[in-house]
């Protein structure tokens, strides 16, 4: 399988490339030396340089820049690195050599990254001893010569000397047809580059698990060698244990409901359903990583399946699937049968007002398409009304004054634990202060000349005495321990994040109850009317 990966440097050490490819690095990329302090060369590389001499590509590249006034700033992409590894079938095979290797990974360089300085230089060893052949092709971000437009070109300037390399999705994409084709022709192994990978691993995720590994490794020589049972003996990132959590949730969960709370009640992860994706909280992150991030195993679309392959099959009868409905139904005839609209489901939104929209006022073809999509949503609406069993509108708006009833609730008891939180820290403050100055205070009240010593650490006495004060307005005198306030902190952040959850399922909740409060109200004001015009115009007559 020949794979093609991308990575941007913004280092002006150029000559630190070159120094990669030839000389023998270790797994984080640092050079190794002999016992005599020399850098080792690798065994086997092929070396060549496009549009400079590869030895002097440093000093060339950095004079393209001058000519150019390019790379200047710290933040600027230097160089662009594009790593051709083939598949070690390939040369257990004896399809592919390290010469054949570098000749094809030569013509590629110079069709797809034309007028730019390279050097290509081939590996014959793999990465950890793997035995793949791969190729390194390192270019200059800026274009050294003009060169014809070519099919690929998005931009004039992508065929002009003195302008940078832009790599976009659909440059990307060519890259990847113009592997497999390479591959294809040849006769050597390959896979889709195009589709989404099952398991997607970024060269930063590889690189902290290896490390990760050798750390514990080491921690768990020290255990075993202290006459202990290590608790673990594989590293796992955490995007890794999202990637098996998930993996052993999907295997029983029959409902996208049953694998959010599941996944959240055994794993302490938070999988959130935004815009038709999922995206996933690990208990230890800030930040969501997204199904896509993580690979196409899973994202929602993926998920779905499995549920639906999970139910019995006389459930999976009666179920409705819960994957996401089209809007429209190609083989329906919504101007013969306007009724066919009522069956859309989709998240509600509110309808408009015709009467106070200038902008339909002023143009008759705008007020047709709000008024088509007045009909879908009061369709919706209905939809909604039906599935969650409101009987009458009473019934609909005391749900809805109980769902803004426990959003207040909830942000009420979130404002409180942040009122917590920050008297905790603030303490934990006065506390780190004390313990820090109380020691020059001791000295002080030992000092023979008072008067000097105040006058030398008046800053220090000053924030004792602040930090005293303190806890006798608030303690009545007692010092707290630091571990016992981080300890309380930390269920209370714990219990804050909880009620963070809580108060935005009740702000969702409210506010869709609200849309359709509103929609039912505008469908009940003038149902005759309405209904009128809405058949009419379903019908082509308006």
């Amino acid at each position: 399988m020949a794979i093609l990966k991308h990575l941007a440097s913004k280092s002006a050490d150029y000559g630190r490339a070159l120094e990669y490819v030839m000389f023998q690095h270790d797994e984080e990329g640092r050079l190794l030396l002999d016992e005599n302090g020399h850098r080792m060369q690798r065994k086997e590389y092929y070396l060549d340089g496009i549009n400079c001499d590869p030895f002097l590509f440093d000093a060339e590249c950095r004079m393209v820049n001058r000519q150019y006034h390019k790379n200047k700033s710290p933040g600027e992409i230097k160089s662009h690195h594009y790593i051709l590894s083939f598949d070690p079938r390939d040369a257990a095979e004896g399809k592919l050599t390290g010469e054949r290797a570098q000749a094809l990974a030569m013509e590629f360089a110079r069709r797809y990254f034309p007028g730019h300085q390279a050097i290509v230089c081939t590996h014959t060893d793999g990465h950890n001893e793997s035995g793949n052949i791969h190729t390194h092709i390192i270019i200059n971000s800026v274009r050294k010569l003009d060169v014809s437009p070519d099919y690929f070109t998005e931009r004039p300037c992508d065929s002009r000397a003195g302008y940078k390399h832009h790599l976009t999705d659909q440059y990307r994409e060519h890259l990847h047809h113009a592997v497999m084709d390479m591959c294809l022709k040849e006769g050597l192994h390959q896979v889709d580059l195009l589709g989404t990978a099952r398991e997607h691993i970024t060269d930063k995720e590889y690189h902290a698990k290896q490390r990760g590994q050798r750390k514990l490794d080491q921690l768990n020589q020290e255990i075993t060698e202290a006459g202990l049972k290590p608790a673990r003996t594989v590293f796992q990132t955490q995007k890794q244990f999202i990637r098996d959590a998930v993996e052993d949730i999907s295997r029983f969960a029959c409902s996208e409901e049953e694998f959010i709370l599941a996944l959240k009640e055994k794993y302490g992860i938070t999988c959130k359903d935004h815009r038709g994706r999922f995206s996933y909280l690990h208990p230890d992150r800030s930040k969501f990583v997204t199904g896509r991030a993580l690979g196409s195993d899973y994202e929602k679309e993926a998920l779905l399946a499995k549920f639906e392959s999970n139910r019995p099959r006389d459930i999976q009868k009666q179920t409705p699937s819960t994957e996401p409905k089209k809007t429209f139904d190609t083989s329906a005839d919504y101007h013969a049968d306007p009724v066919a609209i009522l069956y859309v489901r989709s998240h509600l939104r509110l309808v408009t007002d015709l009467q106070t929209c200038i902008k339909a006022q002023q143009s008759q073809a705008y007020a047709r398409k709000v008024k088509l999509s007045n009909l879908k949503e009061m369709a919706k609406t209905v939809v909604y009304i039906q599935e969650h069993g409101y009987d009458t509108q009473d019934a609909l708006t005391a749900t809805r004054d109980e769902a803004r009833h426990r959003f207040a609730a909830a942000e009420k008891a979130l404002v409180q634990t942040d009122a917590q939180i920050r008297l905790i820290n603030e303490q934990i403050h006065y506390a780190g202060q004390y313990l820090a100055t109380r020691q020059v205070q001791g000295i002080f009240l030992k000092a023979a000349n008072k008067k000097q010593f105040r006058a030398a650490h008046l800053d220090e006495l000053e924030k004792y005495n602040a930090a005293r004060k303190y806890f006798k307005e608030h303690r009545d005198g007692s010092i707290p321990s630091l571990k016992e306030l981080k300890e309380e902190r930390a269920k209370l952040q714990a219990q804050r994040k909880q009620q963070s959850t809580e108060r935005e399922y009740y702000y969702a909740y409210q506010k869709e109850l609200d849309t359709a409060c509103s929609n039912v109200e505008a469908i009940l004001h003038h149902p005759d009317r309405a209904l009128e015009k809405g058949k009419k115009y379903a019908q082509g007559i308006e």
